[in-house]
């Protein structure tokens, strides 16, 4: 770690890797954070036992481990969807840790228990290629995928790739997880980004992030759906540096 780098750690949302969700915006960030990304249970390079009954606050909990093995200071977050309830279970529970957040395309809850089982059950039945083609649809913005071909393309590859243990008890956490009720108790900064074209987590929810905290911002990106790390890089790249310019002069007052 670089002492004079602050350390930016970043979340992924269900069924995608740390580098096909933020890989875009971690190029983009490259010699200006020292960058701790993390993997879901299951997903990605994390193929060790998946816990029992997974909460968000065990997702929280590992995150803090993880961190203190490379830095024992406060850092900057961000994450997109189930990344970002970890972000706002981390601003609960260890805000001495978390200098500000960025929340994309998430909620104080997303769906309900009853919508999150039936997802398991479709992958404990059919696996996660099931999902690919109906999630191509929830997760990009009309026209991305011609656009970008390659970046969803290693997205919709890492759903395929992810184990159904880690997928379901993910889909688990998510439908246990509501902190509307205590947004009022989130004291760091945050910025909520929402896709405008975002079926799962509507501007609306992240509405109710930026108001709900006690400094939050909304930030709506046009022609972005539920993946607003890889869809719009630049745009989620200058959030995260305009907070951490926010976080960076209010510690050293």
């Amino acid at each position: 770690m670089n002492p004079d780098r602050p350390v930016l750690v970043l979340g992924p949302s269900l069924g995608t890797t740390a580098a096909t969700c933020w890989g875009p915006v971690v190029d983009l960030l490259a010699g200006e954070f020292d960058v701790v990304a993390w993997e879901l249970p299951g997903h990605g390079a994390d193929r060790g036992p998946v816990p029992a009954d997974l909460t968000i606050a065990d997702l929280a909990r590992r995150v803090v481990d993880a961190v203190a093995e490379r830095h024992d200071g406060p850092f900057l977050y961000a994450g997109d969807s189930v990344g970002g309830q970890v972000g706002l279970q981390l601003l609960l529970d260890h805000p001495d840790r978390v200098l500000g957040a960025v929340l994309c395309c998430t909620g104080a809850r997303i769906g309900t228990a009853e919508s999150w089982a039936e997802r398991a059950a479709q992958v404990r039945a059919s696996g996660t290629a099931s999902l690919v083609s109906a999630t191509a649809a929830r997760w990009f913005a009309p026209g991305f995928l011609e656009r970008r071909p390659q970046v969803g393309a290693a997205l919709l590859h890492a759903l395929r790739d992810t184990g159904t243990d880690g997928y379901t008890a993910v889909c688990g956490a998510l439908g246990a997880f509501d902190v509307r009720d205590r947004l009022g108790e989130v004291e760091r900064p945050v910025v909520a980004v929402a896709g405008a074209h975002d079926a799962v987590c509507p501007p609306e929810s992240l509405r109710e992030i930026a108001d709900g905290v006690r400094e939050g911002r909304l930030v709506v990106l046009d022609d972005v759906a539920h993946q607003a790390p890889a869809e719009a890089p630049e745009q989620i790249a200058r959030v995260v540096r305009e907070l951490a310019a926010r976080v960076t002069t209010e510690v050293a007052r």
